[in-house]
């Protein structure tokens, strides 16, 4: 593991494993001067009057790291900010805690490093690999001072995947760590645009600039780039269902400014909070949780840097340290409801939420009970901040993920941008006429025909299909190349998700079309088993989950086909991969 040699002295660190009697003491201290829980809200009087009053200035120029940033610091030294720190990040070995004083420090010198080491300019692109290490924060706050444009990706990426993204953006700098590096290597003689390359390691790596190293040559004074609103400031590769991974560019204002819709109101942080959100590092999600939104609000990003997820270290943590927010994918949930629940006490635990995918209802009761806590589903997507949400507040109807959010005017359209009556499925979208909102993407950089593609009528559409029932609630059916068309019927995955997990035998599933030579598609579920029924006769448990499904939903949602499979194919942060599953159900027809 590299812990960069900065981290010692100016920071504090502490082993998780022996972790002194003073530092258990102060733990102790923090849970018990905590706040009372309350599901009330802290920044709002409810949804509906915060609605129709939110309505957001967006200056000519803005720049996070000036116009946040450096204003939490101003706070901190005057004392009129809680104590605690702007990031606070731990793994097996050691913990680091950064004010926001010392994250404007770092950042300052590594902006530097790319103005002056790297030559990089206004507008320059900056490729970033790097898992949940501190480094990766300070990237994010350096390029947003000097006017870079950050292009994150995930540790996932193949050489092949590298070298496309690099080739089609352009990126003059990349900044990754030693497991990446070499497949960086193995395509920079066909990426002629990189010039510098930057390596997060305490070790020397031949034709690349050592981060650390090069943060301590050069001056802590930088003067923040006055950036426009409107300007670039990231690009995050995006996956559609035809053709390569698209460039979703958004400014300064779409992410600095809108997603204060996220902090204030669906997050409902204070300076107060400590915020774990769990995303991976190289999706959007990441950007929204994990900087933006918490630092709007003054709280602390904390980070448990784990290997792999692993659900006992994740509830230790959030038994252990005074995280008052958390939020985490379904799948995550799904995971972490099988534990004992007496083995854990959340103290400081006071909100938690949920997005990426639905989340079963039966999720959502099991952890209530594991924590006597609701999970406030939220909605959206790279293009976006928050569509809707379910806020503090307001009735949660398990199943639904809420309403629209403040900013957003979400109806439910037909191909043609027509909105449709209440009940009806069709389009998720977001009107875009007369007024575009802001926080919405600016483009597919470079793609100005699937940037069009996107847009029908008054509205942009979000790939995804859903309907409003008649209190205003949105229900997610699925992904528009996910519903599964069967005999004339229109049937959403996690309609027949829902049934089956709500079955014993059923730990996880995905619900995904496969062909029928008769009904042209029919349901066809992967089930992972839970322990107590790994043993039992396959057959007659096929027969028992289609019965089940049969009597808790509509008859022709059951899934006529059932594989049994030891785990699902999944993102780094948690997603159900139903496509590739999709993908090999219908190869198989062909072979």
């Amino acid at each position: 593991m590299h812990l960069i040699a900065y981290r010692k002295g100016l920071l504090n660190g502490c082993c998780l494993n022996k972790i002194c009697r003073n530092e258990i003491f102060r733990r102790g201290q923090w849970l018990q001067m905590w706040r009372s829980k309350t599901s009330a809200p802290k920044n709002f009087k409810d949804y509906e009057s915060t609605r129709q009053t939110y309505n957001p200035q967006v200056p000519l120029h803005f720049n996070f790291a000036k116009d946040v940033l450096e204003q939490w610091e101003t706070k901190e030294r005057d004392g009129q900010k809680s104590s605690l720190p702007a990031l606070w990040w731990v793994n097996d070995e050691e913990e680091v805690r950064w004010s926001f004083e010392e994250l404007g420090f770092h950042s300052r010198r590594l902006a530097n490093v790319l103005c002056q080491v790297c030559g990089l300019e206004r507008g320059d692109r900056v490729f970033l690999i790097l898992p949940r290490v501190p480094e990766w924060w300070l990237v994010n706050v350096a390029c947003l001072r000097s006017g870079t444009v950050l292009i994150p990706g995930t540790s996932q990426l193949t050489a092949r995947d590298i070298r496309h993204r690099l080739q089609v953006s352009g990126a003059k700098c990349v900044i990754t760590d030693e497991t990446v590096a070499p497949l960086l290597d193995s395509v920079a003689s066909d990426c002629p645009t990189v010039t510098s390359k930057l390596l997060v390691s305490h070790r020397a790596r031949h034709g690349w600039g050592n981060l650390t190293q090069l943060m301590g040559s050069v001056s802590d004074e930088h003067v923040c780039v006055n950036t426009g609103s409107e300007e670039p400031m990231t690009i995050f590769f995006t996956s559609g269902t035809t053709g390569s991974p698209k460039m979703t560019q958004h400014s300064h204002c779409s992410y600095g400014i809108g997603l204060t819709v996220n902090a204030r109101y669906w997050l409902d942080l204070t300076e107060r909070d400590v915020f774990w959100n769990t995303s991976d590092t190289g999706w959007a999600k990441s950007a929204w949780s994990s900087v933006f939104a918490p630092w709007i609000q003054g709280a602390c990003v904390f980070i448990h840097h784990m290997p792999r997820f692993d659900t006992s270290t994740v509830l230790r943590t959030l038994s252990s340290f005074p995280i008052t927010t958390f939020c985490t994918a379904p799948t995550a949930y799904r995971m972490l409801v099988h534990e004992d629940k007496s083995r854990f006490q959340f103290q400081a635990l006071e909100h938690c939420l949920c997005a990426g995918e639905p989340i079963n209802p039966e999720v959502m009761w099991k952890w209530k009970e594991l924590t006597g806590l609701n999970i406030y589903e939220g909605y959206g997507q790279t293009e976006t901040v928050l569509i809707a949400g379910t806020f503090k507040g307001m009735k949660i109807k398990p199943g639904s993920f809420g309403k629209a959010s403040p900013g957003y005017d979400v109806q439910v359209v037909d191909e043609d941008g027509v909105i449709l009556p209440q009940g009806q499925e069709g389009n998720l979208a977001i009107r875009v006429k007369p007024h575009r909102p802001f926080s919405l993407f600016t483009e597919y950089t470079g793609e100005p025909e699937r940037t069009a593609e996107c847009f029908r009528g008054d509205f942009y559409l979000t790939g995804d299909r859903g309907l409003m029932d008649d209190e205003g609630y949105l229900w997610f059916v699925g992904r528009a190349d996910d519903v599964i068309l069967s005999a004339g019927y229109r049937i959403g995955p996690f309609e027949v998700e829902n049934a089956l997990i709500e079955h014993p035998a059923v730990a996880e599933s995905a619900v995904v079309s496969s062909p029928d030579p008769i009904r042209g598609e029919v349901v066809k579920a992967f089930v992972v088993l839970t322990a107590d029924f790994k043993s039992r006769d396959r057959k007659e448990l096929i027969q028992e989950l289609q019965i089940h499904v049969k009597s808790v939903t509509a008859p022709y949602k059951y899934p006529r086909k059932i594989e049994f499979v030891d785990d699902l194919p999944k993102t780094v942060s948690g997603k159900i991969r139903r496509v590739e599953l999709r993908k090999k159900e219908w190869e198989r027809k062909t072979s």
